[in-house]
């Protein structure tokens, strides 16, 4: 009876701690406070569609990866608090998917400033020689379109599926790059950038040289060239030279932008979005208000209908509540308005398992069992529709989560979070404050 009762103390200690620790780590200067999504904090989403024509179908995966993470380096560099950044891949009708990266600023609320964050972030390629045969048949096309308009004829179609006439795309482009910095030629002392890739890239650098002996190699940035070197043998070691007859001030501003971040696939920005601090602070005040009077008139009920056992389920949902919302801070959990409602939501499953179990205990005492036996068993037979319950809330979660917008997403992981721990406060926290008062 003693150690029923010192963890039904240690429980509500653990709880009260918890609670405290919600509520002393909610100052905004704190590591521990909520971190809020865009909808309730206010800021700017920028939207980027991104043209993966060129990358292997195989290679899209990892090509939107390295573009989120040069965004997301590149934002950090101007200070931006928590800046979120996630790629979809959207259904555009008949014409197949469209990859897209969104970024959102908390506290942004200028568009144009917005916009300038993010800033025109070089792509950079390397390209090699076509054929003289292709070459001469691309020139002679070109000539031919040339005819065709002062003609008066519509060539744009034409114009869209032109190709460079005299290099080719390769592998080798900006997402291989490990490092930019600006050096000087020890004879002339002209400036230029130096290029370190990484191992892949190295591998295709040197490839590319070996297969280019006697030729040129084009650098082109931003989707004109601006170096073609001659190669003279394989150039092994993973590193480039970028000579362009840069003043030193364009070649220092070229490679921190290059190291801020060159992006693996070219971007263009298709749609923005502005939420008023105002805005956000309003939905963020209207979901706790929501929560609080939802659990206000749920702890009602409880004790109404249930009287003694019906406290202890307030006691044990407190600690619920507390405890979901310290993981909420500890992973950290992005809360958005749909994250709120997904909380929200969990409060009530949390309140249906307590149900379910005081029920079972009222049919075992009408049945004429002693009290902690009643409560053992009612616990017991209520377990496995709890399960049931709970595993199913999970599997649409993950459903939710894997295939809806970071929207839905917010709303998937807050629900299964609370959707875990309610399952330890109606099997755990509930079961011993009852054994630990009618012990």
């Amino acid at each position: 009876m003693v150690k029923t009762r010192l963890i039904a103390v240690l429980l509500l200690v653990a709880g009260a701690l918890l609670g405290y620790f919600v509520y002393s780590t909610q100052a905004s200067t704190s590591k521990y406070a909520f971190k809020l999504g865009l909808d309730l904090r206010g800021g700017s989403e920028l939207i980027y569609k991104a043209d993966t024509s060129k990358v292997a179908l195989g290679e899209v995966g990892d090509a939107m990866a390295s573009l989120r993470d040069v965004i997301e380096r590149r934002v950090n560099l101007f200070g931006v608090t928590e800046p979120v950044v996630t790629t979809q891949t959207v259904s555009i009708g008949v014409d197949g998917t469209e990859h897209r990266l969104v970024v959102d600023l908390p506290g942004v609320t200028n568009i144009d400033q917005a916009i300038s964050l993010i800033g025109q972030t070089p792509t950079l390629e390397f390209k090699t020689e076509r054929d003289a045969e292709t070459r001469d048949k691309i020139l002679k096309q070109i000539e031919d379109l040339k005819a065709r308009q002062e003609k008066g004829e519509d060539i744009s179609k034409d114009l869209a599926t032109l190709q460079d006439p005299y290099y080719l795309d390769s592998e080798l482009t900006g997402r291989f790059l490990a490092s930019a910095k600006i050096e000087f030629n020890s004879q002339t002392g002209a400036p230029y950038v130096s290029l370190v890739f990484n191992d892949e890239g190295a591998t295709l650098f040197a490839e590319m040289t070996k297969a280019n002996i006697g030729k040129t190699i084009a650098i082109y940035l931003d989707g004109q060239p601006i170096s073609q070197p001659n190669v003279n043998e394989e150039i092994t070691g993973g590193k480039a030279q970028i000579t362009g007859g840069f003043t030193p001030l364009e070649a220092k501003q070229l490679a921190g932008r290059l190291n801020s971040g060159a992006l693996p696939i070219p971007i263009e920005l298709v749609g923005t979005q502005k939420v008023g601090a105002s805005l956000g602070g309003g939905a963020f005040d209207k979901g706790v208000r929501a929560a609080g009077f939802g659990f206000a008139l749920v702890a009602l009920f409880l004790i109404i209908w249930y009287r003694l056992p019906g406290l202890v389920a307030v006691l044990a949902l407190l600690m619920y509540a507390a405890l979901v919302l310290t993981i909420f801070k500890l992973i950290p959990v992005t809360l958005t308005s749909a994250g709120i409602a997904g909380f929200i939501l969990s409060i009530g499953i949390a309140v249906d398992a307590n149900v379910l179990i005081f029920e079972r205990m009222k049919e075992e005492t009408k049945r004429g069992k002693a009290r902690v036996a009643a409560i053992d068993e009612g616990f017991a037979r209520a377990w496995t529709s709890i399960r049931d319950s709970n595993i199913s809330s999970l599997i649409t979660a993950a459903i939710l989560f894997w295939f809806g917008t970071s929207l839905i997403q917010g709303f998937a992981v807050t629900w299964a979070i609370g959707v875990l721990v309610s399952m330890f406060s109606a099997i755990v926290v509930t079961k011993r404050l009852l054994r630990a008062i009618y012990t």
